[in-house]
């Protein structure tokens, strides 16, 4: 499959980051990026789209995160290796934060490096420079990613509980003729 490049329509998308979890919000825009939302997505095309998020400093971290998360790099000196807390980080520099959940997903190639990066643009606070480039029906952010309930995990709102097989000497034996009994009553 093969297509002309002039043919790849890239669209703009706005995202309020306002009250959103880090990982969820950048595995949504790290999508956006590769283009894997098009059906003409391919893994070693330039597809993707360019992707505004706004309020980068109002995102949250679910659990004990804010304190335990660290975010570490090195000066290129002996000894330099530095860390910070995720709040430290949050205070300091809030972009470093969703851009490097999001560049993390991506692979580490040159299609990331010369396109999908210049392609992200994060900003503190809920003003852009980029309102021509958008949509005149952007109005509204795109909304959150919905998080899924414990029972609704793998697709799963509801399971009927088999019974337990019948242990004898250690080994697991299953009485086939009661577990079908116990089928066609719990089917009428």
């Amino acid at each position: 499959m093969s297509f002309v490049g002039m043919g790849v329509q890239r669209a703009w998308h706005l995202i309020d980051a306002n009250n959103q979890t880090v990982g969820r919000l950048a595995v949504q825009v790290a999508q956006l990026l590769k283009g894997k939302h098009k059906p003409t997505f391919l893994p070693n095309k330039d597809i993707g789209d360019y992707v505004v998020i706004v309020n980068a400093e109002k995102i949250k971290f679910t659990g004990n995160k804010m304190k335990d998360k660290l975010y570490r790099w090195h000066t290129g000196y002996p000894g330099g290796l530095k860390q910070r807390r995720a709040e430290e980080q949050l205070k300091r520099r809030p972009l470093a934060i969703l851009q490097s959940a999001i560049l993390g997903m991506l692979r580490r190639n040159r299609l990331r490096h010369q396109t999908m990066e210049k392609r992200l643009k994060l900003y503190v606070g809920p003003n852009h420079p980029h309102t021509a480039q958008l949509p005149p029906a952007t109005t509204v952010p795109l909304p959150p990613h919905p998080r899924k309930g414990p029972l609704n995990r793998f697709g799963l709102n509801s399971y009927t509980q088999l019974p337990r097989p019948h242990t004898i000497n250690k080994r697991q034996v299953f009485d086939t003729e009661a577990l079908m009994k116990e089928l066609k009553n719990s089917s009428m």
